[in-house]
């Protein structure tokens, strides 16, 4: 996926940490710290791993990972933008199995949301048309969902290629599934990204309803990934790079519950009463400690790299644990790097 820009303005602290960062198959995949590991009120940093960073499993590159779900028996899935799936280990993240994707015609996606349904089939969407299909887990196509001629990509519709539907989750209990585009689309004011959701229908299907305006922090920040809580509240990540600087990554909560309907309006303009999903930063990646990382390329903090996938693996002592990844894009400048946070909301 393309980049966007925006001036990062936070440094991070320093903590001493010993890390998992071999570029091999691995065993462990975090340590944990137990002191300075706060990133902010609201979110600490458990470890990261670089342990799969220019691996390959079964002939595919373990790399360009866009998304991130709990499979059905707690394994992790992810997600590669370059048309493949990998199921990982949860505890050591040393992938298990690989599956190439298609479209109909057999050509390959630029899959980039990812949600594993309550039967184990995969959601998993295709920022290029857009597009979200179930899969079955070795790779068949079950189902098409309908997308709104709006957010088709140009000349189609509105949006532009490969600034689409990046974010993917199901939320009210499985009865609803939410996708999140990258950015505005056309006609809209910069910033103002449109979340689109289908409600679950007999036979597993999904049909159009309710879509709702997210506003980033700066109109060069993008979302590239959402993930839903229990009441309905979701975590939101906001993304962008600028060249010589490095990375911003910040994660919101964000709640959709009192947002407009938008789907009837046709230009997201600022205009009055229409509500928007309303969200609290919990942090600035960039202020976590970082854990003795290094980067090869600039970073505020040489934590961070291109993060872009995020699951929320548990729940326990009033905190989630939320797993994130990075999207290496198989460039030698860029690292494939898991992070483990803990995260409180009220």
């Amino acid at each position: 996926m393309r980049l966007r820009t925006v001036l990062a303005t936070v440094t991070a602290g320093l903590a001493a940490a010993t890390c998992l960062s071999a570029a091999g198959p691995a065993t462990a995949t975090t340590t944990n710290t137990t002191t300075n590991s706060a990133c902010s009120p609201s979110v600490s940093i458990d470890g990261f791993s670089d342990a799969l960073d220019k691996t390959t499993f079964g002939g595919y590159f373990v790399g360009n990972l866009s998304a991130l779900a709990v499979d059905k028996d707690g394994s992790l899935a992810a997600l590669a933008d370059r048309s493949y799936l990998f199921d990982l280990d949860a505890k050591t993240l040393a992938p298990e199995k690989a599956v190439g994707l298609a479209d109909e015609n057999g050509a390959a996606l630029d899959s980039e949301g990812l949600a594993v349904d309550r039967d184990g089939t995969r959601l998993i969407t295709s920022e290029t048309e857009p597009s979200v299909r179930r899969y079955s887990a070795d790779g068949r196509i079950l189902d098409r969902l309908p997308v709104p001629s709006s957010l088709l990509v140009s000349p189609a519709g509105r949006a532009t290629s490969n600034q689409t539907f990046e974010g993917l989750t199901l939320l009210n209990g499985g009865r609803t599934l939410l996708a999140s585009m990258e950015d505005a689309i056309s006609g809209d004011t910069p910033g103002t990204v449109r979340f689109q959701t289908w409600r679950r229908t007999r036979g597993d299907h999904f049909e159009l309803s309710a879509q709702y305006a997210y506003r980033t922090d700066d109109p060069a920040l993008g979302v590239p990934e959402v993930q839903a809580l229990p009441d309905g509240r979701l975590l939101v990540l906001e993304r962008g790079f600028t060249s010589g600087v490095g990375n911003t990554v910040r994660l919101f909560l964000a709640d959709p519950r009192h947002a407009t309907d938008t789907r009837g309006i046709g230009n997201l303009t600022g205009q009055t009463g229409v509500h928007l999903i309303r969200k609290t930063l919990l942090t600035d990646i960039a202020t976590c400690p970082s854990l003795g990382a290094t980067a090869r390329q600039p970073q505020p903090n040489p934590l961070l790299d291109n993060i872009e996938g995020m699951v929320v693996t548990g729940h326990a002592k009033g905190r989630y644990q939320v797993l994130l990844v990075s999207d290496d894009n198989q460039n030698a400048a860029q690292t494939t790097r898991f992070y483990r946070l803990s995260v409180r909301v009220r």
